[in-house]
């Protein structure tokens, strides 16, 4: 056994409906190759110990949210919620309410998916190294000191590794990071989640975190962390490990597994795609490997819903969990291809558990998608929207706005898609397009700076129709919202937790069972 201890933290703010997959990723190899660890999901205990510990309310809504947190963070736990949808709108809310109620003091605006801090950007390294030098201005203070110092005193880590994967995290992260310094001062501190890897793949990047933090990890971290822990030996797979976070308290109505199979995307060719513009390479896990690791994860974690993590899952991964089914339910990103028109293909994908698909359609006009390279064929993809609600795979149907190769006119076009095929369509996400920083793609645009903040991570551009961001917004609120088929697709999406909760109600309006909570 390798004397190296490392600590691994997910820090606030994301959903708290599942384990953190890198974390689990990293601790599977990591324990494989003899390296001491423990975990630490900040996120989850740190938004747990805000609810337990809420704000004196100011009004008769807010006495009524503090009166109901526990029961309300029961019932997101339990099936029976998802059968309507109005009710799980006033729990969620009323849990946002204390939450936001909690950070009320520090004037910060928290909820289960969010962090704003109105006096300081994730996207200024000057505001994140303030956070890390004041980190008891920070509502998670409390929390982060009380169980930062129990761990600390139970065994200095000799490694303390963070995962930064969203902006929602970036003021928590370095203040959790400043108080760990004063803490545990020996520590090596190390930064790294799919944040950090789109920050160092800026080709003008310089790291403004010098004596804060000691190492910065692009792309995944086994090797490093191995190499950083004094393992020379070849790297080799295993599978994640999720013992550690068995029995937390999770809101979801069941165990969530989130599983991946592959880094970068099997298609890797549409135009402005941060995962194109950072230069992450397709690599996929062998099949036998996948199905061996699901059965390893059924058996010993006896998950109720397993997530795959993939950018879009490949036909040969569809193919390989058809004809082999698990028996566990299942949901995912998928692309467009033939195969989901395949109704035989569609019915295996559904009795090997599948619940639903993510599908970035991303528009309903052809020469948009063309001039993208998304190559999604719109006829195709009216094929596959229906063969798969006569399967009973549930959709949640990605759209975007006002790319380089939209107009309004083919704007209109995507909700004349939307409206010929709303019986097809169970769920919907509609974004507004952002230009990736950096990358090839924007050649011939006149680009500006988006976000005052030296870590911002796309940029304005003049848009060479005159569909500007200010238009794509009217067109969305003024008239694709509020077509009466298009408004009751976007109703039906879970407030909050989104595609992380839409299985569920697929599951609950299609009567299926399999959602009891398990530990």
């Amino acid at each position: 056994m390798n004397t190296e201890t490392i600590l691994l933290i997910n820090p606030p703010v994301v959903r708290p409906c599942e384990a953190p997959a890198g974390i689990a990723r990293l601790l599977g190899v990591l324990q494989g190759h003899g390296v001491r660890c423990r975990v630490l999901d900040a996120n989850l205990e740190g938004l747990m110990h805000l609810l337990d510990h809420p704000a004196e309310p100011e009004d008769t809504w807010s006495k009524r949210a503090v009166r109901n947190r526990s029961s309300n963070l029961s019932a997101l736990r339990n099936k029976d919620l998802y059968r309507g949808r109005d009710r799980y709108r006033r729990v969620v809310g009323e849990i946002n309410r204390v939450l936001d109620g909690a950070a009320r003091s520090q004037a910060v605006q928290i909820s289960l998916a969010n962090y704003q801090d109105p006096s300081r950007s994730p996207l200024r390294s000057s505001d994140l190294i303030e956070a890390a030098e004041r980190p008891e201005k920070n509502p998670f203070y409390p929390y982060f000191m009380e169980r930062l110092e129990g761990l600390f005193d139970d065994e200095e880590p000799s490694l303390v590794g963070i995962s930064l994967n969203y902006l929602s995290q970036s003021l928590p992260a370095f203040s959790l990071i400043g108080l760990a310094r004063k803490l545990c001062p020996k520590a090596r501190y190390v930064l790294g989640g799919g944040l950090v890897t789109s920050w160092l793949s800026n080709p003008e990047w310089t790291n403004p975190f010098c004596g804060l933090v000691d190492d910065m990890i692009a792309g995944p971290g086994e090797c490093p962390l191995l190499e950083m822990a004094g393992i020379t030996t070849p790297v080799s797979h295993a599978a994640p490990e999720y013992a550690p976070f068995r029995g937390l308290p999770y809101l979801s109505p069941g165990r969530v597994l989130p599983y991946s199979t592959s880094n970068g995307c099997w298609w890797g060719r549409c135009t402005f795609c941060p995962e194109k513009a950072e230069g992450n390479a397709y690599a996929p896990l062998p099949a036998d490997t996948i199905l061996s690791e699901i059965d390893h994860l059924v058996v010993n974690e006896s998950p109720s819903l397993i997530h795959f993590l993939d950018n879009a899952m490949s036909p040969a991964l569809l193919a390989a969990i058809a004809d082999h089914p698990r028996g566990i339910p299942w949901y995912g990103f998928a692309r467009i291809t033939r195969h989901l028109t395949d109704p035989s293909f569609c019915n295996e994908l559904k009795r090997s558990g599948c619940v639903m698909l993510k599908i970035g359609l991303e528009s309903g006009d052809q020469g948009v998608l063309e001039a993208l390279d998304k190559g999604i064929d719109l006829v195709e993809a009216s094929s596959a929207l229906k063969t798969l609600k006569e399967a009973g795979i549930g959709t949640y149907v990605y759209l975007l706005f006002g790319t380089p190769a939209e107009t309004e006119r083919e704007a209109k076009r995507t909700l004349d898609y939307v409206i010929r095929h709303h019986r097809y369509i169970d769920y919907m996400n509609l974004a507004i397009f952002n230009m990736p920083a950096y990358g090839p793609d924007a050649a011939g645009l006149d680009t500006q700076e988006f976000y005052d903040g030296d870590l911002t991570l796309y940029r304005q551009f003049r848009h060479p129709g005159g569909w500007n961001r200010g238009k794509v917004r009217r067109f969305l609120e003024g008239e694709f919202r509020k077509n009466p088929v298009v408004r009751e697709i976007i109703l039906r999406d879970p407030p909050v937790f989104t595609s992380n909760h839409a299985p569920f109600f697929v599951m609950a309006d299609r009567g299926e069972t399999g959602m009891e909570r398990k530990s």
